[in-house]
């Protein structure tokens, strides 16, 4: 399970990948707090932009075979080309890429490769067309060819979470003709591959130790912990992870850290360490700086040596001084990390489950400034934005697409106030079908269910750490994520923590949405700060 981190206690790294210890977590989910303002998918993005980068991906090469095209030349065979697009929200179409050109066949197997990103938190639909590239065109670069002037032979779309979730990485699609037309011709089907390039998996773990850091504490020692940073093409410093603190120390060994080669970008690249005397106010002290790359920290490793950190004068410009303290390098290790695609295509299973709240201070959702109104229009409310985001992405990792949907501080019809009801009404089986499901759902108990209150998040976490804790029982490959959407501020904030903890060994993670006005921030700081799960 994902955790709530406190800069107190453990690495809060900032990319992709374990806590403190160098441990890969099996899923990309932390436990996180945040508002939602209708942009697409803000609750699953909160993970990554609260650990400060817009999206965690892992670059992949897709690969193209095709047979039984349309044969539209008269002496010979078509000369195929295909050419992919990643479609908008719009619907428009943004090339991506293009094969090269194989001449005279109808079952190509193209080798030029095209690169995309696949973003967990992100539904990126896919289109690949295939043409018939004029003869006359044969001395052209592929990227200087104008589509309209070659013979269109078909096309196939799908979303690239389908490729990537298949055991195999590969997908076959129908090619269609243009608008989905097929007419009565049977146009042959294209086979799309997914591959991840090898360098998004390299990782260096590395154990970091120091030996006598000048003391910063007046009545006690040095607090220390390490920050790295690699060196932005404007010269700014991007934190990309930092080691626990090791209190009342000036000899301090921290636990592994790893850096993948997303962060560092190449072994030879310059990197900032830093080292710290933690303060609980935020106002860490720096104690020394150095700059070294991966490979000189594994010849500090192999050579056994260490280096002394340097620090810059604030009374005398451009005076830096060696200090005494050094920085050691106890562990080196390279390692090609599990991603997020080795357990979705070995099996893992994600399963969404979400729970809504009931409470009166959303509003009568008969008037429209409530948060729980169903326009006419068909425009979502905030609660079904929420639902719709995230449960849009989750549902591809689903096998049965079976969703558990509750309400929370809801006065139902035996008059009892529930902090935990099943939305679609039947008393014994919580799960509807597809994020629709849960729409039809959410819609029947606004008629059904009053609106009360407090606002309790307890029993609905330890409902859904029991069904996580059923599917470990039975040994089951399934990791669950509950959606927990509110108005307010928990009222039963340490029961609420008490749930988290006891949870903390299953494969569960849960996401805190906020919606309307209320200020959540101090809400989202007492679950960092108490919630101390690794």
């Amino acid at each position: 399970m994902g955790g709530c981190f406190s800069d107190t206690r453990g690495a809060k790294q900032g990319i992709g990948g374990g806590g403190g210890g160098g441990v890969h977590q099996p899923m990309p989910f932390k436990n996180e707090v945040g508002d939602t303002d209708g942009n697409k998918n803000d609750a699953v993005n909160m993970f990554f932009r609260a650990r400060g980068i817009q999206a965690l991906f892992t670059p992949l090469e897709l690969s193209f075979s095709a047979s039984k095209l349309l044969d539209k030349d008269i002496l010979s065979k078509s000369d195929p080309m295909t050419v992919v697009y990643v479609k908008s929200r719009n619907g428009t179409l943004e090339e991506i890429g293009r094969t090269e050109v194989l001449m005279n066949t109808l079952n190509p197997v193209w080798i030029n490769k095209v690169s995309i990103d696949y973003q967990f938190e992100i539904v990126q639909p896919l289109v690949f067309r295939v043409f018939d590239v004029d003869t006359k065109y044969h001395n052209l670069s592929t990227k200087a060819l104008k589509l309209n002037e070659q013979d269109f032979l078909g096309e196939a779309s799908c979303v690239l979470s389908e490729i990537v979730t298949k055991r195999t990485k590969s997908l076959t699609l129908n090619l269609q003709g243009k608008n989905g037309n097929t007419g009565m011709k049977n146009l042959g089907a294209i086979t799309v591959s997914a591959e991840e390039t090898v360098t998004s998996r390299q990782s260096v773990e590395i154990k970091f130790r120091c030996s006598n850091l000048d003391n910063k504490d007046f009545l006690s020692k040095s607090d220390p912990f390490l920050r790295i940073s690699r060196i932005a093409e404007s010269g700014a410093f991007i934190p990309i992870c930092k080691t626990e603190v090791v209190n009342n120390n000036l000899n301090p060994t921290w636990k592994p850290v790893c850096l993948t080669m997303q962060q560092f970008g190449n072994r030879e690249n310059p990197l900032i360490i830093e080292c710290f005397d933690f303060d609980s106010d935020g106002k860490h002290e720096l104690i020394g700086t150095l700059q070294k790359s991966v490979a000189e920290l594994e010849k500090l490793y192999n050579e056994k040596s260490g280096v002394n950190f340097q620090f810059q004068s604030s009374h005398r410009k451009n005076h830096v001084k060696t200090l005494k303290g050094q920085l050691f390098v106890d562990g080196f290790s390279e390692k090609a990390l599990d991603s997020f695609l080795d357990y979705v295509s070995t099996g893992y299973e994600l399963n969404f489950m979400v729970a809504v709240d009931f409470t009166a201070s959303n509003g009568n959702p008969q008037f429209p400034d409530s948060l729980h109104y169903i326009d006419p229009t068909g425009r979502l409310n905030a609660y079904q934005q929420a639902i719709h985001e995230v449960g849009e992405v989750i549902q591809f990792y689903d096998y049965d697409k079976r969703f558990p949907a509750w309400g929370f501080g809801g006065r139902t019809r035996d008059g009892v106030v529930s902090h935990c009801f099943n939305l679609n009404g039947n008393a014994s089986n919580p799960e509807v079908e597809e994020v629709n499901g849960i729409m039809s759902a959410y819609t029947s108990a606004l008629h059904n269910v009053s609106l009360a209150g407090p606002t309790l998040f307890g029993q609905v976490i330890n409902v859904a750490a029991q069904i996580a804790g059923q599917a470990v029982s039975y040994d089951q490959r399934k990791y669950f994520v509950l959606l927990i959407i509110t108005d307010g501020v928990v009222t039963d904030l340490q029961e609420t923590i008490n749930s988290l903890v006891k949870a903390s060994d299953l494969p569960l993670s849960i996401l805190i949405v906020g919606v309307g006005g209320a200020d959540f921030k101090q809400m989202e700081v007492s679950l960092v700060s108490f919630c101390d799960i690794v």
